[in-house]
């Protein structure tokens, strides 16, 4: 498992206490929904692309999501090239 932490100034804090009545659980529910829908798209993803190909589809949502990264369907946004082009 992985752990992401994040700080945030008092003032920051304070903004979030007057819209959730906890800012850790108001963070981590958001991570967490973004993630599965994160989870949800790949599945689809990697699921269309085995059924065109007759590849044989991972069993349960970890392994699809493993399979996909494996067949090269989805890739970490950290790892993808975005030099732009130089100003003339």
């Amino acid at each position: 498992m992985t752990s992401i932490t994040i700080e945030l100034s008092d003032t920051e804090y304070k903004a979030m206490q007057s819209i959730a009545f906890s800012p850790q659980d108001w963070v981590d529910n958001v991570v967490r929904n973004r993630a599965r829908k994160a989870i949800d798209s790949i599945c689809e993803i990697v699921i269309q692309h085995c059924n065109e190909n007759s590849i044989a589809i991972a069993i349960g949502k970890e392994a699809q999501v493993a399979q996909a990264y494996e067949l090269g369907l989805v890739e970490a946004v950290a790892d993808i090239d975005v030099t732009l082009p130089s100003v003339p």
